[in-house]
């Protein structure tokens, strides 16, 4: 029965039992009928239930734990309430909270018990709230954004594969990239944003030079990771990304390293390059190799410059 009628009723019962001024009376007793309701509906009990972590935690995803998909505000602020008193008389030091979009309402809820908001992704957020003593020990969330770029270097000729990009200010050569995916290499990163830019199919190298630039305006305020690779070309012809670049072509490192028409970063980069092809990539490599990784099954990638081999395993 929807619960307009069941209110109705319930409250033409009331009136017929107690007289005028009974609906008033009934719309406020089925209100604290469907409240109480909708906080046993919660594996039957009046709290939350979350997933304790090693640092004296809680996690609750509000996903996951059955709650009605029409719980007012009011009833999950009173459900919250109550969890947090058993938690604190646990002694957790921390609650996290994971809000799915459709449950919004109970951010707005959490707030006023003094959660704040930790970190959102397309389709939650997170909020948290400290329950130890003394200042908050809660890390924050992931505050950078990793940018790589592929030199592309065809040692046959001491040739690099530059671009320059549509619509900017000053179009400078630079070495094609972009943005890592979550989960992805930096390596595998760098050859697909050449080919991807370019057009020209590469392979992974090794580390050249990482960047660290904080307040950047185009992280949202927030701090940059730009690291650069080599890579050596499997491909050579161009087919760039006319949407993306104003020109690509291959150019001489030697030029690169002197021409004005270029950024500090690359400038630099294409010395290093020239150094490289002169005295041999090993004075410049930050060489990959996967390791396997305290957590079990899972791996790493360490960056590091050559070992001898008699200090190798």
């Amino acid at each position: 029965m929807p619960s307009c009628a069941f209110a109705v009723k319930f409250s033409r019962l009331l009136t017929g039992r107690f007289g005028v001024g009974a609906p008033c009376a009934a719309v406020r007793a089925f209100s604290r009928f469907a409240a109480r309701s909708q906080l046993h509906s919660v594996e039957g009990t009046g709290a939350l239930t979350g997933k304790m972590d090693r640092f004296g935690g809680v996690t609750v995803n509000l996903d996951e734990i059955g709650l009605p998909a029409d719980i007012s505000e009011g009833s999950f602020s009173s459900l919250l309430q109550d969890s947090l008193l058993q938690w604190k008389a646990e002694g957790k030091v921390a609650v996290w909270l994971r809000v799915p979009i459709s449950l919004s309402r109970c951010a707005a809820a959490a707030s006023t018990h003094g959660f704040t908001f930790h970190h959102a992704k397309h389709d939650h957020a997170v909020l948290s709230l400290w329950l130890g003593e003394g200042e908050s020990r809660l890390p924050g969330f992931a505050t950078h954004q990793i940018g790589v770029a592929g030199a592309v270097v065809d040692e046959s000729n001491g040739k690099v594969l530059v671009v320059q990009d549509k619509n900017k200010t000053k179009n400078a050569w630079k070495f094609p990239g972009g943005l890592s995916d979550p989960g992805e290499n930096i390596g595998a990163t760098a050859v697909r944003e050449v080919y991807e830019e370019t057009g020209v199919r590469s392979e992974f190298r090794s580390l050249l030079s990482i960047r660290q630039q904080h307040n950047h305006p185009g992280a949202f305020g927030m701090s940059d990771m730009y690291i650069i690779c080599r890579l050596s070309p499997v491909t050579y012809d161009i087919n760039f990304c006319t949407q993306e670049c104003l020109r690509c072509e291959w150019l001489d490192l030697a030029e690169l390293a002197k021409t004005n028409e270029t950024t500090p970063i690359t400038t630099r980069i294409a010395r290093l390059l020239v150094h490289g092809l002169e005295r041999g990539f090993q004075h410049i490599d930050l060489s990959m190799e996967e390791l396997p990784a305290v957590y079990s099954g899972m791996f790493y990638q360490l960056y590091h410059r050559q070992l001898p081999l008699k200090l190798k395993p």
